[in-house]
C-alpha cells in the first residue's frame, strides 16, 4: 500500500532557507517563466509564489499531514503523506516495534489501556507503563480517564 508520494524540484528555491516560514510573503522567481506564464494564463495555476502555503493548507483540510520538506543545495523534496500512522513513517520517528503496534491500534480503534498494550506486545506491565509515558513524553498519545485501572491514552493528532 502507498504511504507516500515525494516529488523532487533539483532547482534551488530562493527562500529555500526559510521553507518552514514559507508561508508568509516572499518573492518567487519561476525557474522557466515562459512555462509559468502559459500555466498561468491557461489557468493551471492562479499565481506563482503561493505552492508550499497551498499544498500545506490542501493536506490539512484534507485530513492528511502536513508536507514534509527537506532541501540542500542540490533541491528541494517534498514528502506528502497518506497517514502518519504507518509502520514506516513510526519507525523512523523512533518509536520501536511495541510502541508502533500501540500506535495504529489507537489509530484503529481510538484509544488504548495499559492492559490491552501488555496483550497486544505481549509485555510487562512496567514495559507497558515506561513505552507509554514515553508516547505520552513525546506528544504522540494522551492519558486520560482516571488514573490507575481506568486510565486509557488517546492520539494526539500529529506528530512531530
Amino acid at each position: 500500500m502507498i504511504q507516500r508520494l515525494q516529488i523532487e524540484n533539483i532547482k534551488l528555491i530562493p527562500f529555500v532557507n526559510k521553507v518552514d516560514t514559507s508561508g508568509t510573503k516572499h518573492a518567487s522567481n519561476p525557474y522557466n517563466p515562459d512555462i509559468a506564464n502559459a500555466l498561468f494564463r491557461s489557468g493551471y495555476i492562479e499565481s506563482w509564489g503561493r505552492g508550499i502555503s497551498k499544498m500545506t493548507n490542501l493536506c490539512l483540510e484534507a485530513g492528511l499531514p502536513k508536507p514534509e520538506f527537506e532541501y540542500d543545495s542540490t533541491g528541494l523534496w517534498v514528502t506528502l503523506r497518506k497517514d502518519i500512522f504507518n509502520e514506516e513513517h513510526l519507525l523512523e520517528k523512533g518509536l520501536n516495534e511495541r510502541q508502533v503496534k500501540a500506535t495504529i491500534f489507537v489509530n484503529e480503534n481510538g484509544r488504548i489501556t495499559n492492559m490491552q498494550y501488555r496483550e497486544i506486545n505481549d509485555c510487562s506491565r512496567t514495559t507497558a507503563a515506561r513505552d507509554l509515558k514515553e508516547l505520552v513524553d513525546r506528544d504522540i498519545l494522551k492519558a486520560s480517564g482516571q488514573r490507575g485501572a481506568g486510565s486509557f491514552y488517546e492520539l494526539i493528532t500529529s506528530i512531530k
